[in-house]
C-alpha cells in the first residue's frame, strides 16, 4: 500500500499537526444575563451552571470569563419592568445601558456584544411592537435601531440583532452612522430559526410570549434556501458578520451560508443544546468534557468563524489543556 491513512494518526503530535479545523478562544463569546436588582446571583433551574447577575454583582462572571481565557461576552438583559412597547431596551438608565457603564469601566479588556430585541422587555413576550395580535414590522424597527444605539452609547463595541424583522440592520446602520458610530459592527442574527431549542433561555431571559408564537418572524426549520436569501439581504444593507442560530442540528444551514458568501459567520450553540448535554452528563450517559470539544469542533468544522457558546469558559480551559484546539 503506497499510502496509508493512518500514519499520520500514530501519535498525538501528529495528529495535532495535520489537524484541518484549528479552534482559538479569541473566536469564542460567553452570553450573560444581568438583572434589575441588587445582590442576585440566580442558578437557572433549566441551565445548570449558568446564572442572572445584578449588575453589582455580574463582575464576578466577568472576572471568571477573562481569566478563563474568554475575550468576548455578549449581554442580555433581564429588567425588572416590561410594557407594551418594550420601552426598557432604550431606556439610556435600563439593564443593559448599567452594565455596559459598569463592565466597560471595571473590565475593560473585554469585548462587548449586546443582543438587540424587545422580547424581554414586553409585557407579552413578543419581540416587537403588536398590531393586534400581530408584530408590526416597521414599527418595531424603528424601536430596535434606537435600542441599538443605546447600547452603543453605554459603550458596547457591536450590536446584535436578533428579532428577524424585516430591514431592522439597515435601519440600525442607518442610526449607528447618523449618530458618528460608523465603526460599530452589526453581528445579524441572519438565519434565526423557530426552534424548541430555545426552551431555557425563555426562562433565563423571562421572555416566552403570553400567546401564540414567534413562527411569523423567526424561521420555518424546513428551510435552508430561505437562510441563505436572510443572509444576502442583511449582508447587503450593512451586517459585517451573519449568524446561524441553533446550532447542532443546523450545521448544514452553516455550511451552505459559509460556502455561499465566504464572509464572517457566527454560529450561536444554544440554551437547549446546553442543557441537553449538562442534563445526559449529569445521568452519567455521556463524558461531559469530551462532549462539549466534539460538538464545538464540529460547528467550527462546518464553518463556523464565532462560536457564541454557554461553555464558552469550559472550551477556552480544553484549548489551554490540548484537549481541543
Amino acid at each position: 500500500m503506497q499510502y496509508r491513512p493512518r500514519r499520520l494518526r500514530s501519535c498525538a503530535a501528529l495528529r495535532s499537526m495535520v489537524r484541518e479545523t484549528r479552534i482559538s478562544a479569541d473566536s469564542l463569546v460567553y452570553p450573560i444575563f444581568t438583572a434589575d436588582g441588587e445582590n442576585i446571583k440566580e442558578e437557572i433551574r433549566s441551565m445548570p451552571g449558568q446564572y442572572r447577575y445584578s449588575i453589582d454583582r455580574v463582575g464576578e462572571c466577568l472576572e471568571e470569563a477573562a481569566e478563563a481565557g474568554v475575550k468576548s461576552v455578549m449581554l442580555f438583559g433581564v429588567p425588572s419592568h416590561k410594557d407594551e412597547c418594550g420601552s426598557g431596551a432604550w431606556d439610556e438608565n435600563g439593564v443593559i445601558q448599567r452594565t455596559l457603564r459598569y463592565a466597560k469601566r471595571e473590565y475593560p479588556q473585554l469585548y462587548y456584544i449586546t443582543d438587540v430585541c424587545m422580547c424581554e422587555y414586553t409585557s407579552h413576550g413578543h419581540c416587537g411592537v403588536l398590531d393586534g395580535e400581530t408584530v408590526d414590522n416597521d414599527k418595531t424597527v424603528a424601536l430596535l435601531a434606537k435600542t441599538a444605539a443605546s447600547h452603543v452609547r453605554a459603550g458596547a463595541d457591536m450590536v446584535a440583532p436578533s428579532d428577524m424583522m424585516d430591514g431592522r440592520v439597515g435601519a440600525i446602520r442607518r442610526e449607528l452612522d447618523e449618530n458618528g458610530y460608523i465603526n460599530t459592527p452589526i453581528m445579524a442574527y441572519s438565519a434565526k430559526y423557530a426552534s424548541s431549542f430555545y426552551g431555557p433561555f425563555r426562562e433565563a431571559a423571562e421572555s416566552a410570549p403570553s400567546f401564540g408564537d414567534r413562527k411569523s418572524y423567526q424561521m420555518d426549520f424546513h428551510n435552508i434556501n430561505e437562510a441563505v436569501t436572510e443572509a444576502e439581504l442583511d449582508l447587503a444593507e450593512g451586517a459585517d458578520i451573519i449568524m446561524v442560530k441553533p446550532g447542532m442540528a443546523y450545521l448544514d444551514v452553516l455550511h451552505e451560508i459559509k460556502q455561499r458568501f465566504g464572509r464572517p459567520t457566527a454560529l450561536y450553540s444554544v440554551s437547549g443544546e446546553y442543557s441537553m448535554i449538562k442534563a445526559a452528563a449529569g445521568l452519567g450517559y455521556i463524558d461531559e468534557e469530551k462532549m462539549i470539544c466534539e460538538t464545538a469542533a464540529c460547528m467550527y468544522r462546518a464553518g463556523a468563524d464565532i462560536l457564541i457558546t454557554y461553555f464558552a469558559k469550559e472550551l477556552a480551559g480544553f484549548i489551554k489543556r490540548g484537549l481541543i484546539g
